[in-house]
Formats: C-alpha cells, structure tokens, sequence
C-alpha cells in the first residue's frame, strides 16, 4: 500500500518517527548509513576516448580504416597516410562539435543544492542541510520553501503547492493530509503528498519525509534520465544503411577484381604455388587494385561534408532563435511527422490571466473594467504581489490572485493605492477547501465593508442582491439564471470561475461569526481565468497540419483543460480520442500502438507515459519531436528523435535533457526549424547524389579498366584529393543551399524511406555512365591529343572537372532545368571556380605527389569544353522527359 493511501498517524509509527520529538541524532546518522544522502547518484561522464572510438563505428570508417592499414602494410605510404587523414577529418568535426557531455542529470543535481531545512530533531527544530535528510525525519515548510524531499503530509494551513515543473499542471494544488482510498492514484491527485523539487506558493506544511535522493520522483527521473539511450536518429540510420550498403559492395568488388588478377596471373605463369615468393610483387599490385577499388567505391568525403554542413547551419538556426546542442538535431528535426507538446509553458504562457469579465449585467472588455467594488475586491482580498518591467509581470504569491491584480493594472488601478487607502484589513478569512471563499474586512468612512470572492455557486449563495448597471437591485431568479448560464458557458471552455461581492456595515459586526458575516452581500461579477496559449501557437500549429506533421499534447494538466486547448488549437476531430493516463496504463503496449493515431491528447500524463508514448510513436516509424519546460519533460526530451526545450521559462534539467533549445520559447520557432531541418535533408540529398556520382564514375572506371586490360587510370591519393579535397567544396556548397519556400507545403520523409530516391539514382547512374564512357574514350583514343606521358593526367584532370561540372547539375532534383536559378548561388560559383585553380595549380607543379605532368593552355580549354558536355547531356535529358511527360499527360497530343 503506497503512504498516500495510509493515514499520517500510521506512517509515522510505520518510520518509527513523532512529530513531537522527531528522530534522535543517533538514529538520524544510521539511517543515512542505511539510506543513503538526501543526494542524486552522479552520473558517469562519456570520455573523449569512449567519443572518439563510437565515432570510429561507422561503417565507411571501417573499411576506410583498413584500406589505410593496407596501404601501409603494402609499402604505399602516402596512401595510408592520405585515407589516416581523411578519417581523422571525419571523426574530429563531430567530436569537437558535440565536445559538451551530457549534463541533464548535473542539471537534476542542481535541485538538491545544499539549502537548509527545518526538520524536528530530539523535541527540537534545528535547521539541517537539506542532504542531510533521512526518511522519518518530520520537516516544517512555509510559504516560499522548495520541498526537500518526497513526504506525507502531517498537518497543513491554507498549504498550495506548484507542482508544473513536475506534473505540468499550471495551476497550485492545494494540499491536505486526509488519507486518499483511490489504489492507483495518479501522482498529480495526490493531495497528500510533497514531492522533492516543487515549491510552497501560500501556507504551511509538517510532514513525514517517505523517499529521499534516488527514490523520488525527482530521482526516478534522473535515473531514467541515467539508463535512456537515445536510438539512431533518421539520417544516422539512412547513413549508416548507405554507409554498409557501398561497403559490402565495395568489399565484394575488391575481393572479385582481387581474385581475378591471381587468376590471370596463374594463366599467364607469373603465379606458381611453389615459388611464391617470385610472385609477391604482383600479388601486392593486385593488392593496391583492390584498395583503389575500395577507395573509388567509398565517398570518404560524406561524414565530413555531413558534419561540415550541420556545424554551418547549427550556427544559422541560433541566428533564428533556435539553439542546438546536438549537431545531428540540425537535419533530424526536417523529418519529424509527430510533435508530443507539453501543454503548460509551451503552448500555453505558464501564466494565470484574466481573459473574461461579466459586472454590472453584462459581459465588459478585460481592459474596459469600471467597476469600483470589483477592482478593490481583486486589490485588497488579496495577499499578493506583482513588480512590472515594461509590459513583463513578475508574479509573488498565489498566481490567480496576481491574475486579478495585472488585470487592475490594465485597467490604470495601482493595486497599492487601494491597499493604502484602506489601511489594515479589521478581518480576514482565509479560504478553505470546504468554504471555497475568501473574505476580507476594512474600515471605510462609512462603516465597514467585507469583501469576497471564490467559486461562483458559493458566491450566488450568500447574495441576495446584485450590481446592476450601477444601482444594486434585488438578485432574482432571472439573474441567477442568466449569471449560470454565463458561468457554464466559461466552464465549458475551460475558464476557472471566480465570482465577487461585497457588503457594507454601518456598526461593526461581530467579526467572529462568520455566518452572519458572509450573508446578504451584493453580487458585483465575475470573472473566466486561463493560462492563456501563446501568441503564435495556432498559426504555427495550422503551418505543421499543412506540413504533414500531427500534433499530441502529452500534459500533466486535468482532462478538461487540455481537450479545451485542443479544441482551440483545431487538433481534435470528429474520430480523436482525448485520454487521461490511467485510460492507457490499462492498455497493452499493441493496443495503445494502434490507438496512438488518433490519440491528440493525453491528460494527466507522467514522465513514464510520456517515455512511453514515444517509444511506441518510435516503433511506428514516426519521427518524433517532444517539446516541453519542465523536469517531467526531460526523459521524454532525451528519448525523442529530437527533444525541443524552452530557453526563457524551461528548467535546467529540460534544457540540457534536448536536442535543441528555444532562445525565444515561441512554437513557431519549432516549425521555422522544421523548415530548416527539411532543407538540411535535401540540401544532404544534393551532395549525395554529387558525391555518388564521383564514386561510381571511380568505381566503374577502375573495374572496367582493369577488364579491360588498361592501366590503372587513378592513383590511390588522387582518388583521395578528388573524394575529399576537389569535391569537398563544391559539396559543401550544396550543403548551405538556403532552404526552399515549398518545404513546409510537402509531406514528411517517412523514418524508414532511402536517403537516395528512384530521380536521385537515375540522374547517377545516368551522368555516372556518360562520364564513365567519357573517360574511357580519353584512354582509348587520346582524342584531346597530348603526348602519351600527359595521357593519365589527361584523364586523372578531365575526371575531377566533370565532377566540377556536375556540381551544378545536382543543385536541381527531377526535371527542372539549372539555368534559371545558376546565377542564385554566387557562392558556389565562386569556389567552384576557386578549386578549378587550385587544381591547374596541382596538376601543373604536383607532379611528385600525384604523379601528373604539366600541361599546355590548348589542353586545358579542349578538356574544359570537353567535360562541360555533361551539363549539356543532363539538360538534354531533362527536357526530353519534360517532352514525354507532355505528351502522355495530354490525350490530344498523344
């Protein structure tokens, strides 16, 4: 039986503890022995070491690794040495990147400062570090406190409690020690029970402390936080299939042209078992076949212009107000087709505000309140407290009651004025769960006057007049029933009511017989409160709908707030379903996954249904973001593809839990980043389809030459200059194309669809023959002319300015044509123009390193108009399909 559903008296027994004498020092420092600090266990830092070798994991890596050690072994040393550096290239961008280590469970650990607590100790209150609590200890907390640990509440006064940072329930709870009979409790109805990390808004509290450190709810969350490792994201699964499927084929083909250059040896008599030694030299050029062959196959370029590129638009997204933490977020986020929203502080502004008012007969503007009674009701029946900054509200004390004091001051009412004017209340009743009121007595010049205010039937019941259009009548039938319906009408909106009267006494009453007090008062209004949604939200919700992604709001608050949120954001249709948590914790883990579709809403959701809902969405192969400011968010913030956290009103702990963090907290920063996100994807779709191509022009190249019986057209290290320093540039250019107006008007990349699509594969294979068939017509005719000894570097050259080239054939998918937009990307145009020098530059004086001769300006223009023929090719292409298309889309052209 968990302690909410025991008695207070009997817990106490249970811990062997008194709320008089508490525990004795001695008994005290054993259970610490025994229990453990009051302290979070820290979790173990990931070495730059354990980084480094996880990086080393992919697969392109791999192979890249052991050609190096081959090369090596095979005497090649600039080669080994060449592919070390392209792989230390690769894996330091990302670990230098992403150089931050986790730190949401310090940013958990920052809860537990070394604050002191009142705690009852041998028949004494002391004060005591708050890591020094033990279970049993009895703890004293007012107004003010943040609760040091879970506890069942002994006794309490006038005791409200904000939980949002862990339940994300924006309003206080207000709390008592009665035992709860309900077994399976949610914890946000717990009223009995303290929990570690929330804040004591209004009253006082003693309580039994029940869980301490690890066993929390706060450490629950960091344990999870602890254990949760975070799969694959889209991209790093579409790359790492890419990455295995080039290398099996690689692999495969090296191994194949391997054992067919033994073959020929042994045919021609160059290897004989018996004398292996005689055939080593030409056993270890088949060796050096094979690793160019593995390096032709293998786009060694691709992780580094990957993490290049996001580390380029990671700064551009700051720019835009969204900050990301982890570098693979950049793109992740274009391919989401789910966000699980919390509610409290992320649609909503996590702030009471007055949105309805009803005086004086009618139903008036917030900011257009002329009722005196009303204004001084919301400015002296209060214990409140606000500051302003500009148009900002800083808020002291209870949130609903500094609702009403902002509205007096929109309204050009210094609450102040009215609190000093009347001077010191003569009688205060305070409110209780029971009465549902609260009242407070002054003295006016004419008398006295009593003001209250609470839950409307409460209110109506002790009235027997109202404010009506500036004369008070008597409160009939007519108006109650008008006032009701009003009411509902608020309640049905989720609007939390509060109703306010007054009454005036000639002689001073007997102040301590309430009943005669609060009766036959004058009703003057009342008032419909929210925590009103964000300013952009419903237009960056409308902007996701168009966009193909669905929208789930996972919050803490009750059932009948959240399907009002929903329905004013537009998410909830005529099949939706809108649960509370207990409705799924009775599902199986099958159910709730076919249910989930149409699930918009879950109420009263924890950090363990929220955990669960996206390991599901997960299964599903949806792509999921979680958006979220509090501590309850965090687990689900690191288990999502991509965790989304609020930077102004977000805590540490959900901070440094996401992926990406909101500088501003506006929604529509998200869908702005999803824009972004989705021209990361296709702007990776355009370098991989460039690279691609250099690699399978290399790959058949070489497996044709050797067929062939041709020399080996490329050098190891020109491979390696033309995968990573030629195409490096232009690829990154094509990797900070800014992202096009249409992207938020397609559907989302499904989790589980190719990075290479069919259009992407046909343009490779299409451009990749015509510039194979180009090459070999180079070596075969020596048709640009030249001396025999300028032929491989004829060809080495006229292979890296096709791929120059082709750079802007990639800058367009499907059928558009390049020439209308080539003039957008001066960039491009001027790098691409920068690595042409720095290859006349290599070719011309780098003949030690890669094996080229000088070469006349005739030849350069013959291979650059030349090679400049694969634009034209492409564009040919282009338009004859555009051509086919035209005709079998139109019947009559047909």
């Amino acid at each position: 039986m968990d302690y909410f559903q025991k008695e207070a008296e009997d817990i106490i027994l249970e811990l062997k503890s008194s709320e008089e004498m508490g525990l004795s020092i001695a008994e005290a420092e054993a259970r610490t022995e025994r229990y453990g600090k009051n302290l979070f266990t820290p979790k173990e830092k990931e070495s730059i070491l354990a980084k480094i070798l996880d990086s080393l994991k992919e697969p392109l890596i791999i192979i890249l690794l052991i050609s190096g050690v081959i090369s090596l072994a095979m005497g090649h040393i600039p080669d080994g040495i060449g592919i070390f550096v392209a792989v230390l290239i690769a894996t330091s961008i990302a670990v230098i990147q992403e150089g931050k280590s986790d730190k949401a469970f310090e940013a958990l650990s920052k809860l537990s400062e070394d604050v002191l607590v009142k705690v009852v100790r041998e028949s004494k209150i002391v004060h005591i570090s708050q890591s020094d609590l033990t279970i049993g200890d009895i703890i004293h907390l007012e107004t003010g406190d943040k609760v040091p640990a879970d506890a069942r509440i002994i006794h309490s006064s006038n005791l409200g409690i904000d939980e949002s940072m862990l339940t994300g329930e924006a309003e206080p709870v207000s709390k008592k020690s009665a035992k709860i009979e309900q077994e399976n409790c949610p914890l946000a109805e717990r009223k009995n029970m303290l929990y570690s990390g929330t804040m004591v808004i209004e009253g006082r509290v003693i309580a039994i402390v029940t869980s301490i450190g690890d066993q929390t709810e706060m450490g629950k969350i960091a344990n999870e936080l602890k254990e949760e490792i975070s799969s694959e994201t889209p991209l790093q699964q579409k790359l790492a299939d890419l990455g295995k499927k080039i290398s099996i084929i690689g692999s495969i083909a090296a191994a194949v042209i391997f054992l067919f250059e033994l073959f020929n040896m042994y045919q021609q008599g160059i290897l004989v078992f018996s004398d292996i030694g005689a055939a080593l030299p030409g056993i270890k050029d088949a060796f050096v076949t094979s690793v160019a062959l593995i390096v032709a196959a293998v786009p060694e370029g691709l992780p580094t212009m990957v993490a290049i590129t996001l580390a380029f638009n990671m700064q551009k997204m700051a720019k835009n107000n969204a900050l990301v933490r982890k570098l693979i977020a950049c793109e992740t986020i274009g391919s989401v087709n789910v966000i699980c929203s919390d509610k409290t502080g992320t649609l909503t502004e996590n702030r009471m505000t007055v949105v309805d008012v009803w005086c004086d007969g009618s139903k008036v503007a917030v900011n257009n309140l002329r009722n005196i009674e009303m204004l001084q009701n919301f400015c002296v029946n209060s214990t409140a407290d606000i500051s302003k900054n500009d148009d900002n509200y800083e808020f002291l004390g209870n949130p609903t009651e500094c609702a009403l004091l902002v509205c007096a001051d929109k309204n050009n009412i210094n609450y102040l004025h009215y609190r000093k004017e009347l001077g010191e209340a003569v009688s205060e009743y305070n409110f209780t769960s029971a009465r549902k009121m609260m009242s407070t007595a002054y003295q006016t010049e004419k008398g006295f006057r009593l003001y209250t205010k609470g839950s409307p039937e409460k209110v109506l019941a002790i009235c027997n007049r109202i404010l009506y259009k500036g004369s008070i009548v008597p409160l009939t039938q007519d108006y109650i029933d008008e006032i009701e319906g009003s009411i509902r009408t608020l309640q049905d909106n989720a609007r939390r009511v509060l109703a306010f009267a007054f009454s005036d006494f000639e002689q001073e009453p007997q102040w301590e017989d309430i009943y005669n007090i609060e009766k036959d008062l004058v009703f003057t209004g009342f008032i419909g409160i929210e925590d009103p949604l964000r300013l952009d939200v419903k237009e960056a919700i409308d902007q996701c709908r168009r966009a193909g992604i669905t929208v789930k709001i996972l919050t803490g608050d009750n059932i009948n707030t959240a399907r009002a949120i929903a329905n004013q954001l537009g998410i909830v249709k005529s099949d939706s379903l809108v649960l509370e948590v207990t409705d799924i914790e009775s599902m199986s883990d099958q159910e709730l996954r076919s249910k989930l579709p149409k699930i918009v809403v879950i109420a009263r959701s924890n950090p363990t249904a929220k955990m669960r809902v996206v390991k599901l969405l997960k299964e599903n192969n949806d792509s999921v973001v979680v958006t979220g400011d509090g501590i309850n968010d965090a687990p689900a913030l690191k288990a999502a593809d991509v965790g989304v956290a609020m930077g102004i009103a977000g805590t540490e702990v959900s901070k440094e839990a996401a992926d990406i963090v909101l500088l501003d907290d506006s929604f529509s920063t998200i869908v702005r980043a999803i824009k972004w996100g989705r021209g990361i994807y296709e702007n990776f779709q355009r370098f991989i389809q460039f690279q691609l191509t250099v690699n399978v022009v290399a790959f058949i190249t070489v497996i044709l030459a050797e067929l062939m019986g041709y020399m080996m057209p490329f050098t190891t290290l020109q491979l390696l200059w033309v995968n990573i320093i030629m195409d490096g540039p232009p690829a990154l250019t094509l990797g900070l194309e800014p992202p096009r107006e249409h992207l938020l008007e397609k559907q989302p990349i499904k989790r589980n669809a190719s990075i290479v699509t069919k259009d992407m594969l046909f343009r490779i294979i299409t451009n990749g023959l015509f510039i194979v068939t180009a090459i070999l017509m180079l070596m075969k005719t020596q048709i640009l002319g030249g001396t025999e000894a300028q032929q491989s570097t004829i060809v080495f050259t006229s292979f890296v300015l096709f791929q120059l080239w082709n750079a802007f054939n990639s800058r367009e998918f499907g059928v558009t044509s390049i020439f209308p937009n080539i003039h957008k990307n001066k960039s491009m145009i001027g790098i691409l123009f920068l690595t042409f020098i720095v290859q006349i530059l290599v070719t011309q004086f780098g003949g030690a390193v890669f094996k080229t001769v000088p070469l006349d300006g005739v030849l350069w223009l013959k291979m650059v108009g030349f090679t400049f023929s694969i634009v034209i090719f492409s564009e040919l292409l282009k338009l004859l399909i555009r051509g086919f298309r035209g005709i079998f889309s139109d019947p009559q052209k047909a």
